[in-house]
């Protein structure tokens, strides 16, 4: 295959969050930059308006003496979430966005590890702050985003910033006036991994800049955006949030997952930025409408005659699917994808029908962009392209090229916060090691191959990443979830592979399989004919309860039922 030119588009540089924010205004000061649902209504909420309100907020906090220390956020997704997100990036102090879904002792851990000393939260963690104010006593205040007004420590966020607008128009400027160094850390980022304790990563407004810049080199944003995913997530918060305002786009703030494909109807948005479990879900959902309607077939030759024509020059995607782009609100253009791989028959199912499913891959502690495909050189296969400020290392490559991806520049993180010992450890001159293994195609194209801390090594020797096998299991359609993991023989060698699948309910009745347990041998053993042996599933338990799962919906490997069993 030809190597793929990669054309980089040009972006306006800039020097800080606060830069950026204030280039948006300067230029499309006007232009609406958030939407939401408030009761009945839509609010609209222009550059220039947001930038005021984290002016007003940010200026209040100065007055208290906290815009300087470590700012924490608990909460839900919300336009106030967003205000608090740039007035802290904006300050002289550090933002720790904190995971809404972890229980509430380890939420005390992470508000005292990360030395937080004011905590704004939403309203269900009301009982939350009040039941646990004597385990936080270096939290100076709790600010209720939806409190009416003060009560001691207690206060209402309306009401600070409020006092902070009256402030900042009688000229206060400590806040407005404030800088920081780009090197110093700007974000604290808990992790919620597969495996292993949350660690702190350190991001700097270096780290944040340079991803928003050299992403948006390699891939562009529209005007119009839903924004989904949890906000205290890097992927969301930094490659969606950030970039959209460097961008100047409006985006629509999804109030609840369970209304995502309404609010896609409502708000019909250009792009999102979502993980493959909802692609999954929405092609799942086609297909099975199709199927209802005696037209599943159809619409698979269909997709088929289309790209054919395509190739030809001709594209009458918009008008052959119109009722497809319909049901997504009819301007969806763009669907940007991390977290885990894409199974490519999404890839290309999704370009057949003309939305295009953009693949990348980061993690946290790269900001998280390390590589991502682009609208005019899509390979779903792949993860894209690394980033042009980014040197990407393969160490200890296998023949066939395969090795631990290692990346190297502005966006690799500070270090683990309070964990020198553990940076050294991941961090081996200047190339952090994401422990993720990979390898570029001829195009310079990065495909993920899996985790290293999910190697199997079979007593013969041969490597298998679980994560190819997996991607079989998920081509079977009432497949909901699936974890590949290594059948011990009596010394504890890895000798065979084993299987632990939840299935989907809904679509065992559509699909009338009255013996789950038979047909999903049978359609393993089918999908996994041209597999050599030792790839083969040997062993299968089916749950009865939906896997444990990260808030970026990520399969935690360590819930695992049938482990011990498969290893008899």
């Amino acid at each position: 295959m030809a190597n793929k030119s990669l054309v980089l588009y040009d972006v306006k540089p800039f020097g800080s969050i606060k830069e950026m924010l204030q280039m948006a205004v300067d230029e499309n000061g006007d232009t609406i930059a958030y939407r939401y649902r408030k009761g009945e209504g839509v609010v609209d909420v222009s550059y220039r308006q947001f930038q005021a309100e984290t002016l007003a907020l940010g200026t209040e906090l100065a007055a208290m003496g906290l815009a300087s220390g470590h700012i924490a956020m608990l909460g839900e997704n919300s336009y106030k979430w967003l205000c608090v997100y740039l007035m802290a990036l904006q300050s002289e102090g550090v933002y720790v966005p904190l995971d809404k879904e972890l229980p509430p002792a380890d939420l005390v851990h992470v508000l005292t590890h990360s030395d937080s000393t004011v905590l704004f939260y939403s309203a269900q963690f009301e009982p939350f702050v009040r039941e646990n104010r004597e385990n936080l006593p270096q939290i100076r205040y709790f600010i209720g985003l939806e409190r009416e007004e003060d009560d001691g420590e207690f206060l209402s966020y309306d009401a600070l910033q409020a006092r902070g607008q009256a402030k900042f128009e009688a000229g206060e400027r400590a806040f407005a006036d404030m800088k920081s160094d780009v090197l110093d850390t700007k974000m604290i980022v808990y992790t919620s991994g597969t495996t292993g304790a949350a660690k702190g990563v350190m991001l700097t407004e270096q780290n944040l800049c340079s991803c928003v810049y050299y992403g948006l080199q390699v891939s562009t944003l529209y005007q119009t955006g839903l924004s989904v995913l949890p906000y205290n997530h890097t992927y969301e918060a930094v490659a969606g949030i950030l970039s959209a305002i460097h961008k100047r786009c409006t985006m629509c703030i999804n109030e609840n997952l369970r209304q995502v494909l309404k609010n896609l109807q409502f708000y019909k948005p250009d792009f999102v930025y979502l993980v493959p479990a909802f692609v999954e879900v929405f092609y799942r959902r086609i297909l099975a409408a199709a199927k209802q309607e005696g037209k599943e077939a159809a619409l698979k030759l269909l997709v088929k005659s289309s790209n054919a024509a395509r190739l030809l020059g001709i594209d009458k995607r918009a008008t052959l699917f119109k009722k497809i782009h319909e049901n997504f609100g009819g301007n969806l253009k763009k669907i940007v994808c991390g977290g885990a791989p894409i199974r490519p028959e999404l890839g290309d199912f999704f370009e057949g029908i003309g939305i295009s499913l953009i693949n990348g891959y980061g993690i946290t502690e790269c900001s998280p962009l390390v590589s991502v495909n682009q609208d005019q050189n899509n390979d779903c296969q792949t993860a894209g392209y690394p980033l042009p400020c980014l040197e990407v290392m393969l160490d200890e490559k296998t023949p066939d090229g395969n090795g631990e991806i290692c990346v190297k520049g502005p966006t690799v993180m500070k270090g683990y916060y309070k964990m020198p010992e553990m940076t050294s450890e991941v961090i081996v001159d200047g190339f952090f090691h994401t422990g993720d293994y990979g390898k570029l195609n001829a195009d310079g194209q990065l495909i993920i191959t899996g985790r290293k801390k999910n190697l199997i090594v079979l007593d013969n020797g041969k490597n298998i990443f679980p994560e190819e096998i997996e991607k079989y299991l998920y081509k079977i359609p009432y497949v909901a979830d699936a974890v590949v993991f290594a059948v011990k023989d009596e010394t504890g060698q890895e000798v065979g592979l084993a299987a632990e699948v939840f299935l989907s309910a809904e679509q065992l009745e559509k699909r009338k399989v009255t013996n789950p347990e038979q047909a999903l041998r049978r359609d393993i053993n089918l999908g996994m004919l041209l597999l050599p042996a030792y790839k083969r599933i040997s062993k299968i338990f089916i749950r009865p309860v939906e896997f444990e799962k990260t808030t970026t919906n990520k399969i935690k490997r360590s819930s695992l039922m049938f482990a011990d069993t498969a290893h008899k």
